[in-house]
């Protein structure tokens, strides 16, 4: 009876690893960050956008990121690492709150390798 009862108590407390949702979360890190051009700007009082440019795994993403109190400190982002959510049309992302946002994807394309694979110089070879 004992052993039945220990069974049970594992099986319980192992259930709620099956209920568990598959989103994956990634490392993604900002490789450059411009200020998003528009055609015309209605008022000089409109929050200042930005491209900000985020590689996750081998696809490089382009998202439109609107600062809260038009702060300016995505500007100096690059090279920045954050866990990310890709989701169908957004990026899901929390701040050092732990605050959730979500950013619009302008535009996504695979990733090309910045490092060098082959020998450094010709004469290696």
């Amino acid at each position: 009876m004992l052993r039945l009862v220990g069974i049970f108590c594992v099986l319980v407390t192992a259930f709620p690893a099956f209920c568990q949702s598959t989103s994956k979360w990634q490392v993604g890190t900002i490789t450059e960050v411009k200020v998003h051009q528009i055609a015309e700007k209605v008022s000089s009082s409109e929050p200042t956008n930005y491209d900000v440019s985020v590689r996750v795994g081998d696809m490089m993403y382009v998202v439109l990121y609107t600062p809260p109190l038009s702060e300016e400190t995505v500007k100096y982002a690059a090279g920045r690492d954050l866990l990310v959510f890709v989701g169908k049309g957004t990026i899901r992302y929390n701040d050092i709150l732990g605050r959730s946002y979500e950013v619009p994807i302008e535009s996504q394309r695979p990733a090309t390798n910045s490092r060098r694979t082959g020998p450094v110089s010709p004469a290696a070879q």
